[in-house]
């Protein structure tokens, strides 16, 4: 007879010694919203309301409203101020619909001039966003379709200016990669706290960029040697949809 695995009052598995590993959501929902002129100081007032809210839904398990900029620097002058994000992991598949029927969506989508969204299913996933494993540890498994890759990082105050020396030229030689569709800089702060968010055509272009690409190789081997994080995250997602426009451009999952 096999004896049931151990839960945390959550729900989470207990493996490894007593540390919870969370599950892997059935969904991850990423709304992006474009506004401009009046609708920017709208976008600031509910980043401050919404979290909240969003995070109060049910079936919500991880919830992180994003600034967003271009990624060159990761300093305050990438900041877009005309792209915000919302995103939130759901333990079962309605999780988005019940998220854009909610209040906190409308409120985005009525300064909105734009809005994409990206639906995604982890496919593998190493280290944490805020203490926790919000994407859990999935199984590997074949996606052929477009792929999603998000990177988060807590950068040591002492090394800030040692990691923005290093991220121009990994940021130049990714606008010359084949095979990337989106790219950009996703932040829950201007400045520390920094990730990525990309869509790809295929896993193959993710991993050429990642393993192959003289620059990306030379920043991670930096980050080996010199220790500029203090907390770091890669996930890796299938596509399952995408639509609607992100800075001019349309948005599809095929």
């Amino acid at each position: 007879m096999t004896t049931p695995e151990p839960r945390t009052p959550h729900g989470y598995s207990v493996r490894d010694g007593g540390s919870a590993r969370e599950p892997v959501p059935a969904v991850v929902s990423l709304h992006l919203y474009g506004v401009r002129g009046r609708g920017i100081g709208s976008a600031l007032v509910h980043m401050g309301l919404d979290r909240g809210r969003v995070r109060r839904m049910p079936g919500a398990t991880f919830v992180k409203l994003l600034g967003t900029g271009d990624g060159t620097t990761f300093t305050m002058r990438d900041a877009d101020l005309g792209h915000w994000g919302v995103l939130a992991c759901w333990s079962d598949d309605d999780g988005p619909a019940r998220y854009e029927a909610s209040a906190a969506h409308r409120s985005w989508t009525g300064v909105a001039h734009e809005e994409a969204r990206f639906l995604l299913r982890p496919l593998v996933s190493r280290g944490t966003w805020a203490g926790r494993q919000p994407f859990g540890d999935p199984v590997p498994d074949r996606w052929d379709g477009p792929v999603a890759a998000i990177t988060r990082a807590r950068i040591k105050p002492s090394q800030w200016r040692t990691f923005w020396g290093s991220v121009p030229p990994v940021s130049a030689d990714l606008r010359q990669v084949d095979g990337l569709r989106v790219a950009l800089g996703i932040g829950e702060a201007p400045v520390g706290l920094q990730g990525t968010f990309s869509v790809w055509d295929s896993g193959r272009a993710v991993t050429e960029f990642a393993q192959r690409r003289s620059p990306h190789l030379e920043v991670m081997r930096r980050t080996h040697e010199t220790g500029w994080y203090s907390e770091e995250l890669f996930a890796r997602f299938a596509v399952v949809d995408a639509r609607g426009a992100y800075d001019g451009t349309e948005i599809t999952a095929s």
